[in-house]
């Protein structure tokens, strides 16, 4: 099942299901049943997802794609994390800025927390912050938690997730770089804007892609239709499991949460360099799509 936060033509925000092109506002078609939010949803996921899927075979569409405005599926989540899970990324981007790979990054996933108010969704402009002349995006892949845990072990931590989004992890690089030589960030390098979407894809729907505790997703992006970055998540150094493992050590996960699991290899302008592309600027597109998921548009303002 792909949820979805939309916008109606009346101006409401309601939350859904997309199958194709249709659209379904989950708590009309449900009469109630259902919540008018995917946190909601997620919250009590073990006794709305039945009635959804049961819906999603019976019930009439309520609109079409085209009549409605998605925003970011899960707008409001309790929390974000975002990991640094691909060595390809760390390497390329340690080498571009002249430092070793720390030896504590093969010894712990890390990982800092991002600001959990500012997400947009596909198809949102994404406004650059004043005064950055470096702005990048970062081709991720995230998982949103399904039930509240603590001290989860990694082998037991696909009970916990309950689906998969896009994860566009906006860097204003100058920003970045100044914080990250006083020993603290990143913050105004990250906090301005995060896009997720188009849709979140239920686990179950995922496990089509499943290799071992990867998932074999294709993944690109492209900035005004040119193809600039391609990886995989099965590359992965560390997995999800090792990511919320580590998330939830001595600390209570909850339904909502989002693990992101930072830059594919070559999943931004950092590590391509300005041979390959200047940094983004008002006027250009990043197009993200992984498979499974979908494709997540945004355009800089």
């Amino acid at each position: 099942m792909k949820l979805i936060t939309f916008i109606d033509h009346n101006g409401n925000k309601k939350a859904g299901w997309l199958n194709g092109e249709h659209v379904y506002d989950m708590e009309l078609v449900s009469k109630g049943e259902l919540p008018d939010n995917v946190l909601n949803f997620i919250k009590y996921h073990s006794v709305c997802l039945p009635i959804a899927q049961k819906l999603a075979n019976e019930a009439e569409p309520t609109y079409l794609i085209s009549e409605v405005t998605l925003t970011a599926p899960l707008p409001n989540p309790p929390s974000v994390r975002d990991f640094m899970a691909f060595e390809l990324h760390v390497l390329n981007a340690r080498k571009r800025t002249g430092r070793k790979v720390p030896e504590e990054w093969y010894e712990i996933p890390a990982f800092y927390f991002s600001n959990h108010l500012v997400l947009s969704g596909h198809e949102e402009k994404v406004e650059r912050p004043a005064g950055c002349m470096a702005l990048d995006y970062e081709l991720e892949l995230a998982c949103i938690i399904g039930k509240e845990g603590k001290n989860i072990k990694a082998e037991e931590a696909e009970d916990y997730i309950f689906g998969y989004t896009i994860f566009n992890d906006w860097s204003a690089r100058d920003f970045q770089q100044k914080e990250m030589k006083i020993g603290l960030g990143p913050a105004k390098g990250k906090d301005f804007a995060t896009s997720i979407g188009p849709v979140i894809v239920t686990k179950d729907e995922m496990e089509q892609y499943r290799d071992d505790n990867r998932l074999d997703l294709t993944m690109t992006a492209k900035v005004n239709g040119n193809l600039l970055s391609q990886g995989n998540a099965k590359n992965m150094y560390y997995s999800f499991g090792q990511m919320i493992e580590r998330a939830s050590a001595g600390v209570t996960l909850y339904p909502g949460d989002i693990i992101g699991s930072g830059t594919v290899g070559t999943g931004c302008l950092l590590e391509l360099g300005p041979e390959e592309h200047r940094w983004l600027e008002p006027g250009d597109t990043v197009e993200m799509e992984i498979a499974g998921i979908g494709k997540l548009k945004n355009q800089i303002v």
